[in-house]
C-alpha cells in the first residue's frame, strides 16, 4: 500500500512542471490581481482594439513639414506607459490596447492604394486562434501556409521576436483598411502587419 501511495506522489510531483508552463503559456497564474500592470507572459486579448476616437491625438506620430522637399518623420512617441513595460505598442492584462489609438485614424503612414491587395487574411482572428511563427522575418514570415509582413514603421518593434517560434493572435486593425494587427503572446507587443496571401 506505500508503494502505491508512493508511486501516486512521486506521479504528481513530476506533472507539476508541466502543470505550471502550461498556466503560463496560456497565461493563467499571470492573469490574477494587478492586471494593468503587467505585459506579456501568456496573455492573450479577448478582443483586438475599439476604434481610435478619430483625430490623431497629440504627440502621435504624423509626417513633419517638408524640407529640401523631402518628408521627414516625427519623432518617434514612447509607449513605455509604466516601469518595466516594453518600449513599444503593447497590451495590458486588462485588454487596454496601449498605442494604438494614439496613432490614429488619419496618420498618412497607413494610407494604402490598394487595400487587401493580396487578399483578405481569411484564417482565424482573435484569441481563440494561436498561429506558432514558422519562420522567416519581418519582411515575410509564416504559419499555417499564411504569409505576413511587418509594417515598415513598425519594424523597430520586432526586434526580440522569435520569427521561429513565438505565437501570434492576428486581429483586424479597426481603423486602418488593409492592415491587421499581429499580437505576440510570449511579449505582450503588437505591430501593423499586411497579408501576403498563401
Amino acid at each position: 500500500m506505500q508503494r502505491i501511495y508512493a508511486l501516486i506522489i512521486g506521479s504528481l510531483l513530476m506533472s507539476l512542471p508541466a502543470v505550471a508552463q502550461h498556466e503560463n503559456r496560456a497565461g493563467g497564474s499571470e492573469n490574477r490581481g494587478g492586471s494593468a500592470r503587467r505585459v506579456g507572459g501568456g496573455y492573450i486579448p479577448s478582443r483586438g482594439p475599439q476604434p481610435s476616437r478619430g483625430a490623431a491625438h497629440q504627440g502621435a506620430p504624423q509626417q513633419a513639414p517638408r524640407e529640401n522637399g523631402q518628408r521627414q518623420e516625427a519623432p518617434r512617441q514612447s509607449f513605455r506607459d509604466q516601469t518595466g513595460h516594453p518600449e513599444a505598442p503593447h497590451v495590458h492584462h486588462d485588454g487596454s490596447w496601449i498605442g494604438h489609438d494614439e496613432r490614429g485614424g488619419d496618420d498618412a503612414r497607413f494610407h494604402l492604394d490598394h487595400p487587401w491587395e493580396h487578399g483578405r487574411f481569411e484564417g482565424g482572428f482573435g484569441p481563440r486562434y494561436v498561429w506558432r511563427l514558422g519562420g522567416g522575418g519581418p519582411d515575410r514570415f509564416w504559419f499555417n501556409g499564411f504569409y505576413f509582413s511587418v509594417a515598415p514603421f513598425d519594424l523597430p518593434y520586432v526586434d526580440n521576436w522569435d520569427w521561429d517560434d513565438d505565437d501570434v493572435v492576428i486581429y483586424a486593425d479597426p481603423d486602418h483598411p488593409g492592415w491587421y494587427l499581429a499580437y505576440n503572446v510570449r511579449l505582450g507587443t503588437y505591430v501593423h502587419v499586411m497579408y501576403l496571401g498563401e
